[in-house]
């Protein structure tokens, strides 16, 4: 028998970015929500760590992009994001180092950043602004697409998709299209290593993503103080503050169905009743735990596993005694054959020469290490769990590569001074943190998984779907703008059910699968 609830309960599977963003916005409209989430704390990924001897880490993202979106959702709900979190925009962004020769301190200073890259490339320093004047066009002309949903192939032929499509060049990578405007392969790389955001390669990955590193320069790249899990704190007390009941330490074992219907979900043991139950978790994790194959006709056992998906990661959180020089907060190492390098991430083959991403928060944040100490974050793009690769011998090994190349930064006095550290790989990502394959960026954001080819936000009757894996895809603010339609369309639903229409279904036609 379900727990008796209101008949119009939400039910929202995990407190990460886009369930309490989906959370918030169904509160505000006096929907009745409660939040199921595994672990001990909000945030899913998008969480601050504790780690013994008072360092902090953050688990995934180490940064805040284009906070406009979050902005909105604070404000329809009552709410200042600048009353709940400090969020400080860092000037250098970031510090490229290639390991072939040359760097670049990223800055949103124009001025400076032709300066930056005109050490480098002179004559692809004139052609900066026109980039960003390009790209500037080309959000504009894409952000409607991005805040639609697409439920039915129609939906590719809306007036907002063809009004964009002359500015999207579909069919050309992220490099191929950068070289309408750079020559030098470093400047190149400079505009889109962001791809690696998507665990994309940018000679593969489509050319709309360009707007990434526009985005970048043109708003900012923000540290949330305290760590971005401090932006998922703020929002769960907003929700809270609505009325949202956040249920942790609580996994949902599966959602409950009643003639084809979602009536509520098991969790911790219990039965509750939901009108409607919102995922948000990795997609393929969670479709093949909580949902029967019979409700996802067009998301089969067999399709998830032959789905284009993400890299991994391996990571080290690093706890060090002492400081680190003059370490950017955001430091990049792209090794010298960058893409041989990608080529083999994407391929299965783990990289003898890897490229390295170091976040030093203490840069900006003296919050996330105990003083006299400084908290690492290091990152190395790896292949996904598909290669076949044997982790448990195989980590202490990379760990050991990963501390030598760290010298090309500068740190080469690391491993004596290391006081706290954990070691994250792809196995843990799944076992751990429930990600897919351990890829940790879902779902490849290739042309035949975007716009109606990506899971469906309104995924399955009285169903729904927030985060990377759904529409409009992975990062951060375009999370946020995914819990926004998400939202729109189960209230539109909700209150159809109140005049006695039923929702529109979900489609079955396998467009999905032969566009695979």
């Amino acid at each position: 028998m379900l727990n008796p609830s209101p008949p119009s309960q939400v039910a929202v599977v995990g407190a990460g970015p886009g369930g309490l963003a989906s959370a918030m916005l169904l509160a505000r409209k006096g929907v009745p929500v409660t939040v199921f989430e595994r672990d001990p704390a909000v945030g899913g990924r998008t969480r601050t760590i504790h780690a013994p001897g008072g360092y902090k880490f953050d688990i995934g993202p180490t940064f805040f992009l284009y906070p406009r979106v979050l902005k909105d959702i604070f404000e329809a709900c009552g709410e200042r994001l600048e009353d709940h979190i400090e969020l400080r925009r860092l000037d250098p962004q970031y510090h490229l180092i290639f390991e072939g020769g040359g760097s670049i301190r990223a800055t949103y200073d124009l001025d400076r950043l032709e300066r930056e890259i005109g050490r480098l490339a002179p004559a692809d320093a004139r052609n900066v602004r026109r980039f960003l004047d390009d790209n500037r066009k080309k959000l504009e002309a894409f952000r409607p697409v991005l805040e639609q949903s697409f439920s039915s192939p129609a939906d590719l032929f809306s007036p907002a998709m063809l009004a964009a499509l002359p500015k999207l060049r579909p069919f050309s990578s992220v490099d191929s299209d950068l070289k309408r405007y750079f020559a030098d392969p470093r400047v190149r790389l400079a505009f889109s290593f962001q791809t690696k955001y998507l665990g994309m390669s940018p000679f593969q990955c489509p050319s709309l993503f360009t707007i990434l590193s526009f985005l970048e320069y043109e708003h900012g790249v923000f540290h949330p103080i305290g760590g971005c899990g401090a932006v998922s704190e703020a929002m769960a007390n907003v929700a809270r503050k609505m009325g949202v009941d956040i249920r942790l330490d609580t996994p949902v074992e599966r959602i409950v169905y009643d003639d084809g219907e979602a009536v509520g979900l098991e969790a911790g043991g219990k039965r509750f009743a939901a009108a409607a139950v919102v995922v948000n978790g990795d997609f393929g994790h969670a479709m093949g735990r909580l949902v029967p194959e019979a409700m996802r006709p067009r998301w089969k056992n067999r399709k998830l596993d032959r789905a284009k998906i993400s890299c991994s990661t391996f990571m080290l959180y690093l706890g060090i005694e002492g400081d680190v020089g003059d370490l950017a907060h955001h430091t990049i190492l792209l090794s010298r054959d960058y893409e041989r390098n990608i080529h083999e991430v994407t391929n299965g083959i783990l990289p003898a020469e890897p490229s390295i991403y170091v976040q030093h928060a203490g840069a900006t944040d003296p919050s996330m290490a105990p003083e006299g100490h400084t908290s690492l974050y290091v990152l190395v793009p790896v292949p996904n769990l598909r290669c076949g690769l044997e982790w448990a011998s195989e980590a202490p090994r990379y760990r050991s590569l990963v501390l030598e190349r760290l010298k090309i930064l500068g740190l080469g006095d690391l491993e004596s001074r290391i006081r706290f550290e954990r070691v994250v790989t792809p196995r843990a990502w799944e076992s751990e943190f429930a990600v897919f394959e351990g890829a940790t960026f879902n779902l490849a954001h290739n042309l035949t998984q975007m716009l109606y080819f990506r899971p469906h936000n309104r995924f399955g009757r009285n169903v729904y779907l927030v985060g990377g894996g759904t529409h409009p895809g992975s990062g951060l603010p375009v999370i946020y703008e995914g819990a926004r339609i998400t939202a729109r369309l189960l209230l539109e639903d909700l209150e159809r059910r109140r005049f006695g229409a039923r929702e529109p279904k979900p489609a079955t036609a396998p467009i999905g699968e032969a566009a695979s």
